[in-house]
C-alpha cells in the first residue's frame, strides 16, 4: 500500500474510532439524565432544606444553621452512628466469609447445587417488613421459640435486652441479604478459567490450596463490589429495623436512617431530618471512596488479571 493510500486508511481509521466514542457517549445520556433527576436533584433539596425550619405540612422559614448546630449536639446523632458502624462491621464480618463460601460452593455446575442456589436466594425476595414480624414472632419469649422448643437457651428477652436486640438486629439483617452477596461471588467463580485449577491440581494442589491461591485472588475485585454493595446497602436499611425493633430498647438498636426517619416524622422536624440525611449521604459516600482506594487504583481492571 502507498504511503498516500495508508495515511488515508489511517485517517479513516481515527474519524471511524472519534464516531464510534461519540455514538457511545450519547448512549450515555438517559442514564445521566435519570440520575440528575433522581440524584442530584433530590440531594441538593435536601441541603437546601436543612437550612430550614419547616415541619412537613406548614410554611418553610430560613433557620440558617441552627438546624445544624442543633442535630450535631445532640448526643442521639452521635450515639445512632455508633450504632451504625457497629452494625455495619459485625454484619460486614458475618456476610463477606459466608457469602464466599456459598459463592464458591453454589458456582459448581451439579444440578443440586443449582436447586440449592435458588433456594439460597429465597430471603431477599421477601418483603423485609414481612421478614421482620416473622422474626418478632418466632423470637417472643412466651409464644415463640422457647414455646415450642424446650431449650433454656432460647428463653430469652430477645428484643428486651440492649445486646441481645443489637445481635438480632444482625443477625436478621445478615440472613436476608446474604444470598444477593452469594449470587455476586458466585458469577465471579464462574468467571475465572478452568485450565487455573486444573494446571493447580497437576502441580498437586489440593482444593483448600486452590481455594486461597487461585480464587480468593481472583475475585479481589468482586470482593470490592460486593463490599462496597454491603456498606452503603447497610445505610439504607431502615424498615426491618424499624418493625423488628423500633429502634429500641431504648435507642440500643437506632441506626442513622431511622434516626432520620424519627426525627422528620415523629418530631416533624424536617430540616433536622435533612442535616442528617446529609450526614448519611456524605457518611456513605465517604465509605464507597474508602473502600474503593482500599482495593486499589486501577479498579477497572479485569479481574482475570494475570490469569
Amino acid at each position: 500500500m502507498s504511503t498516500p493510500t495508508l495515511s488515508r486508511a489511517r485517517k479513516t481509521g481515527v474519524k471511524s474510532i472519534d464516531g464510534t466514542r461519540a455514538s457511545l457517549a450519547w448512549l450515555t445520556v438517559p442514564a445521566l439524565v435519570f440520575f440528575v433527576a433522581f440524584a442530584i436533584i433530590p440531594l441538593g433539596g435536601v441541603i437546601v432544606l436543612s437550612f430550614m425550619h419547616w415541619d412537613g405540612i406548614g410554611d418553610i422559614s430560613w433557620a440558617g444553621f441552627a438546624n445544624w448546630a442543633s442535630v450535631l449536639s445532640d448526643p442521639l446523632t452521635g450515639g445512632s452512628l455508633w450504632t451504625t458502624v457497629k452494625v455495619i462491621l459485625i454484619s460486614c464480618a458475618i456476610q463477606i466469609p459466608i457469602s464466599l463460601l456459598l459463592g464458591v460452593f453454589t458456582a459448581g455446575f451439579q444440578r443440586y447445587r443449582a436447586v440449592l442456589s435458588v433456594l439460597f436466594f429465597v430471603p431477599i425476595l421477601l418483603s423485609s417488613a414481612a421478614v421482620a414480624l416473622t422474626f418478632t414472632a418466632l423470637l417472643d419469649p412466651n409464644f415463640g421459640l422457647s414455646g415450642a422448643i424446650p431449650i433454656e437457651a432460647l428463653k430469652q428477652d430477645w428484643l428486651g435486652n440492649p445486646d441481645l436486640a443489637l445481635a438480632v438486629v444482625v443477625f436478621v439483617l445478615s440472613w436476608q441479604h446474604i444470598p444477593f452477596h452469594v449470587l455476586v461471588y458466585q458469577g465471579g467463580v464462574r468467571q475465572i478459567p478452568q485450565s487455573l485449577y486444573e494446571a493447580a491440581s497437576i502441580d498437586g494442589a489440593n482444593v483448600v490450596q486452590q481455594f486461597f491461591t487461585i480464587t480468593v485472588p481472583q475475585l479481589k475485585y468482586t470482593f470490592i463490589t460486593s463490599t462496597t454493595l454491603m456498606v452503603v446497602g447497610t445505610l439504607t436499611y431502615f424498615d426491618l429495623i424499624f418493625v423488628l425493633t423500633g429502634g429500641g430498647p431504648g435507642h440500643a438498636t437506632t441506626v442513622l436512617p431511622l434516626f432520620m426517619y424519627l426525627e422528620g416524622f415523629r418530631a416533624n422536624d424536617m430540616g433536622g431530618a435533612s442535616v442528617l440525611g446529609v450526614i448519611l449521604a456524605v457518611f456513605g459516600l465517604g465509605l464507597a471512596l474508602l473502600i474503593q482506594r482500599l482495593g486499589g487504583k486501577n479498579r477497572q481492571a479485569s479481574q482475570l488479571e494475570g490469569a
